[in-house]
């Protein structure tokens, strides 16, 4: 099947579909291009048949943070804390329109992301319960108070699998928010055990920006 597009609030979707009917719908949300790459890594992986549904041309530092957040340096940008808002775009709009294009229906439905993508995969999980699984590669689990969110809100629906993953390196940084990634992962990982989820954690080489493509499809294979 060809791979679709559409827009849909601005934003730019494309559809990978399933080569066969009622196979897990896998929303990934990204920074820049149309997830060709990921996809592309996902065939090398050989992971099971899907459909991905790709949603670019984001508001980066608005769509996918929770709340306000000032610039981490005097060359970023704030964020701006648009998430509920572009989350009630993907629900009402885009996943209804994707849905519309597959073969059958999906088994599942699962939420993933890298970097600020994938503190939303985690945020969506308490604020819907449209997602089976979930999984945050690199995600900004450094963000000011997310940890403490997430220890202290209840999930709309816990899911059956979750994925979590950093670079060995991105704790290094000189940053002092972005300094305590590894930590945070490391107890949001343990907090989920705790609560009888099926979790993943796994550390990858390097830096935040070493081979994000790869990293996506690793993520996203493990909860197929």
């Amino acid at each position: 099947m060809e791979v679709r597009k559409f827009t849909a609030g601005g934003k730019e979707v494309t559809l990978y579909p399933a080569s066969i009917s009622d196979r897990p719908l896998i929303v990934l949300n990204t920074y820049t291009g149309n997830g060709k790459s990921v996809a592309e890594e996902l065939g090398k992986l050989n992971a099971p048949d899907h459909n991905l549904l790709v949603i670019g041309n984001l508001n980066w530092d608005h769509d996918m943070c929770p709340w306000e957040c000032p610039a981490l340096s005097k060359n970023d940008t704030p964020c701006t804390g648009g998430a509920d808002e572009y989350l009630g775009l993907l629900l009402s709009e885009i996943l209804p329109m994707a849905k519309k294009m597959l073969v059958g229906q999906p088994t599942f439905t699962a939420i993933t992301g890298y970097s600020l993508a994938g503190l939303f995969a985690l945020y969506t999980l308490y604020k819907t319960d449209v997602f089976d699984r979930a999984a945050s590669m690199s995600g900004s689990l450094w963000f000011p108070d997310f940890k403490n969110y997430i220890l202290t809100h209840e999930m709309l629906r816990k899911p059956d699998k979750l994925y979590l993953s950093l670079g060995d390196k991105e704790a290094k940084a000189r940053q002092p928010l972005l300094k305590t990634v590894q930590e945070n992962t490391e107890s949001i990982a343990e907090h989920y055990r705790a609560l009888g989820i099926d979790v993943t954690f796994e550390m990858n080489e390097g830096n935040h920006f070493k081979e994000p493509a790869l990293r996506s499809a690793k993520g996203i294979a493990a909860i197929l």
